[in-house]
């Protein structure tokens, strides 16, 4: 018997059961044609109604709805010239009453145990939008940062092996002085260009993705949308990107804009049209949004915070060991 799993109304995913007990529950009117099944040998999660046949309980339903129902169900078969085993059975009314399964499976967020579920990005407007604020979004570019820095130092680590190797063959040639010399300029130049194009496409192809947001706002739970909720472009994510730069200048000033902005918007927004919010934000469940920080972000800011308190009493021990060496020497 095929062992199923299935997404119940607390936004959960539920299993392994076997078919009868889903039959059950959808008799009871705790499931319905629209909730979300998967099992082994299904390539994603399916609407309920996809395998109805698969379900005792619906028969069950049927064979107990009294015998005059199926007096009329056998006569119109037979009048029919068919057999009943034919007929289009008639759905529980829990079953019936539900909403489009299309619209159901688009915007769940469950994921089966051996499978993938698309993520929606069909713009739902008139709910409420949170927006996200400067403590969520600096954690989301805490984990970034350290996401696009670990990439850079190894792919920086490898152009230096190559670069070593070429210093050693200049090293060799006939004219060895000036190779040198350019070998390494060329390689600085390569490395500085590597990480920038590191960063854009990292950025750029991320939050113009489905999931419309960095691995860090992914964790974070926040997204980059158009400041209609649209997901932006490659190219528009690029350019915020090289926009950020703006923000940088001066002293950070364009995304110290993003307290004080009406839809928390900092310099590189304004310039791109985007806005970053809630992962629930336009969608079909405002009411999924989260106005506190959210456990992840309070890990991340956490460790960070820790992190620098080190590097803090770091620095303060070593400048008081070398202000007593110095006080010692010349004492």
């Amino acid at each position: 018997m095929s062992e199923w799993y299935y997404a119940g109304a607390d936004q959960q995913q539920h299993g392994p059961v076997p078919a009868q007990e889903i039959g059950q529950r959808l008799r009871q009117g705790e499931l319905n044609q629209n909730t979300l099944v998967w099992r082994d040998g299904m390539s994603g999660w399916a609407p309920l109604q996809q395998f109805i046949d698969e379900f005792s309980p619906v028969s069950d339903h049927i064979n107990a709805a009294g015998n005059s129902d199926k007096k009329e169900t056998a006569a119109a078969a037979i009048d029919n010239g068919g057999d009943i085993r034919t007929r289009p059975v008639k759905l529980p009314e829990a079953v019936e009453t539900a909403a489009p399964a299309e619209s159901m499976a688009a915007y769940s967020p469950y994921a089966a145990p051996s499978a993938s579920l698309a993520m929606n990005t069909a713009v739902v407007q008139g709910g409420e939008v949170v927006y996200a604020g400067f403590w969520k979004r600096a954690a989301a570019y805490l984990l970034d940062g350290l996401v696009v820095g670990v990439i850079s130092y190894i792919i920086s680590m490898i152009l230096i092996v190559v670069m070593m190797m070429l210093f050693v063959a200049g090293m060799q040639s006939p004219t060895p002085s000036a190779v040198p010399e350019a070998v390494m300029l060329i390689s600085q130049v390569i490395m500085q260009l590597v990480g920038l194009g590191i960063s854009a496409a990292y950025y750029g192809g991320f939050h113009s993705s489905e999931r419309q947001a960095t691995l860090g706002k992914m964790v974070v739970g926040i997204k980059v949308v158009r400041s209609d909720g649209s997901r932006i472009t490659l190219s528009r994510g690029i350019g915020r990107f090289f926009a950020i730069f703006l923000s940088s200048l001066p002293l950070g000033f364009g995304f110290i804009m993003a307290g004080f902005t009406a839809r928390k918007q900092a310099l590189h927004d304004m310039v791109c049209d985007t806005l970053v919010v809630d992962k629930w934000a336009f969608t079909e469940h405002p009411e999924w949004q989260r106005h506190e920080l959210g456990t992840a972000t309070t890990v991340i800011l956490a460790i960070w915070g820790v992190l620098l308190l080190i590097m803090i009493l770091v620095l303060v021990l070593m400048a008081t060991f070398i202000g007593m060496s110095v006080a010692n020497r010349f004492g």
